[in-house]
């Protein structure tokens, strides 16, 4: 095995976990692990570079169109930020067999029904400012910064040392805030932003068939995967994510997510965690500000 390891890309940053674990969804053949010593990401796959993986299989402008979660796909009608249960279940049945469909799951689901009929959105699909609505509008603005890196320009965001681009990626990362009392702009990685929207792969939304037209709908509101209350007087739930030892393939991480109980942490090592964190809400300045952001807190 080949390895690359990223001092850039530590588990206690939400949108770098997210992108180590989207390198996975992008290239099979790549793996995932931990170091011991800072958990870091390493990259890894067999008689490859990994990094050269990631360039060849980086995603092209078509690529990105044929999503399923573009506003306007398939002739299935459009998708704005605003959808309803008719909209988006047009949409899963047109892209029910496509290899990609996971980009509508881990964002939306009909199993969580607002009163106005508009079904929720995951966490990691937060409102953009401004036009700025849709997850896949966003992704195609950092993918259009990005473009088609080298296998330098990547290993350059792997290490942590590439420049950085204004603006405000996928609309969750802490790391692309300045100082508030700066009011400062928003700067990203777009390599990373582009690769993290390919970890919300292993996030699906679910449900319990919550709907709020229904005066005795069930109170168990759609969740995306890994958002847990981190104890039982908690109302709001925060995103749980782990590091572990043993390099993982999608499938490998995807099984781990399912057998991973933050709440049990002498069960972790039978397993190969070893630590976890929960996400902290960003604080914003006021009930107007827009601004979403996660950082984290070790378990």
């Amino acid at each position: 095995m080949r390895e690359v390891t990223c001092p850039g890309i530590p588990a206690s940053w939400v949108n770098g976990w997210l992108a180590a674990t989207g390198a996975t969804v992008m290239d099979a053949r790549i793996h995932l692990h931990w170091s011991a010593k800072g958990n870091l990401a390493v990259l890894s796959a067999a008689e490859h570079d990994p990094i050269e993986l990631l360039a060849e299989s980086w995603p092209g402008e078509e690529y990105l169109a044929d999503l399923p979660i573009s506003s306007e796909w398939e002739n299935s009608g459009v998708l704005e930020r605003k959808i309803s249960v008719d909209d988006y279940q047009k949409r899963a049945r047109a892209a029910r067999s496509h290899p990609q469909s996971w980009t509508l799951s881990s964002t939306v689901t009909d199993l969580s029904v607002e009163k106005t009929g508009e079904i929720a959105h995951a966490p990691f699909d937060p409102p953009g400012p401004g036009t700025v609505k849709w997850l896949h509008y966003r992704l195609q603005k950092i993918h259009r910064h990005a473009w088609e890196p080298t296998p330098e320009r990547i290993r350059e965001s792997f290490m942590g040392l590439a420049p950085r681009v204004q603006d405000n990626g996928l609309g969750f990362d802490l790391g692309r805030i300045g100082s508030g009392a700066d009011n400062t702009d928003s700067w990203i990685d777009p390599i990373l932003e582009v690769m993290a929207f390919f970890g919300l792969a292993l996030l699906p939304m679910r449900g319990a068939g919550f709907d709020a037209r229904h005066p005795d709908a069930s109170l168990d509101r759609g969740r995306q995967r890994g958002w847990r209350r981190p104890d039982k007087t908690s109302k709001a739930r925060q995103f749980h994510w782990p590091a572990w030892r043993q390099p993982l393939n999608m499938d490998g991480i995807d099984a781990l997510l399912d057998a991973w109980d933050p709440s049990r942490e002498w069960t972790w090592g039978l397993i190969g965690i070893q630590a976890g964190w929960r996400s902290v809400k960003y604080e914003t300045s006021s009930s107007s500000d827009p601004t979403r952001a996660y950082g984290a807190l070790r378990i």
